[in-house]
């Protein structure tokens, strides 16, 4: 979820919310699984369309869960989604991640899943993270790295989109290879009991080349990443073509894989 200095690379086309309703708290938040026990206040931070947050709030009941971002639409997208699931211990509102709007020691779990990657300072929103986290409770990270992805075959045109994605992620004020950076970011925002581990999104069933390159097939001619990149003069239109034929070529390739390495961290508050 991007403050105000800031850019999201990404924008919510549908070939976007594709990706993101896809992840529950089973594929991206195994992590943080122990630390949700029924009763748990939550707070998501960057919630996105909200299914991570939905997930945690099936879990954590009787407690209370909240999601916030930084976009109207996919905040009305969370909360038309909860509602039909009929989920009514969540509320999704509008919010900043550089300046919560909550109080000091309010929620027992803090929890942003690729939020850190697209924000302009991660340490001052780790920080804010830390202040309304109660004392005792956990602040829970997950970003992926993009500058440790693989795949393979080799493929000039998936470089070539690698290269671009790079640069426009950093034109924005983000870091697309943040999960590498957790640990130290959240030191740097006064944790100093922070627990590691290391996770991945891997791609090479049929469907899954299939739903993966097909989705960034898509991506890169009709999201928010085309006219970002053409105006910053990072490539053009028939470059953005090209990147989605090798997207398009790699998903239909039976021996293709694709690997998303990502960082977590839980970092504790001390008890009071």
């Amino acid at each position: 979820m991007p403050t105000s200095r800031q850019r999201y690379t990404h924008g919510h086309h549908e070939s976007v919310l594709r990706s993101h309703t896809w992840r529950t708290v089973a594929n991206s938040a195994a992590y943080l699984v122990d630390e949700l026990m029924p009763g748990a206040n939550v707070l998501d931070v960057g919630c996105g369309p909200g299914t991570i947050a939905t997930d945690i709030a099936a879990r954590v009941a009787p407690g209370r869960v909240v999601g916030i971002d930084a976009s109207a639409v996919v905040i009305a997208r969370a909360t038309a989604d909860a509602a039909a699931l009929g989920v009514t211990n969540i509320e999704f509102a509008l919010g900043d991640a550089g300046a919560l709007d909550f109080a000091d020691n309010t929620f027992d779990i803090v929890h942003a899943h690729q939020t850190l990657q697209h924000v302009a300072d991660p340490v001052k929103v780790l920080g804010e993270m830390y202040r309304v986290t109660k004392p005792g409770g956990v602040v829970a990270a997950r970003d992926a790295d993009y500058g440790a992805m693989f795949w393979t075959p080799a493929s000039p045109g998936l470089d070539d989109w690698m290269a671009t994605y790079q640069a426009l992620h950093r034109s924005n004020g983000g870091d697309p290879d943040a999960g590498r950076s957790m640990r130290a970011w959240a030191l740097a925002a006064g944790f100093t009991d922070v627990s590691c581990t290391g996770s991945m999104w891997a791609y090479g069933t049929d469907d899954e080349r299939a739903w993966w390159g097909g989705m960034w097939a898509d991506r890169v001619v009709q999201s928010a990443f085309a006219p970002q990149a053409i105006a910053l003069g990072i490539t053009d239109q028939s470059g953005l073509g090209r990147m989605s034929a090798a997207w398009r070529e790699w998903a239909a390739t039976p021996t293709a894989w694709f690997g998303i390495p990502h960082g977590e961290i839980l970092a504790r508050k001390p008890p009071g």
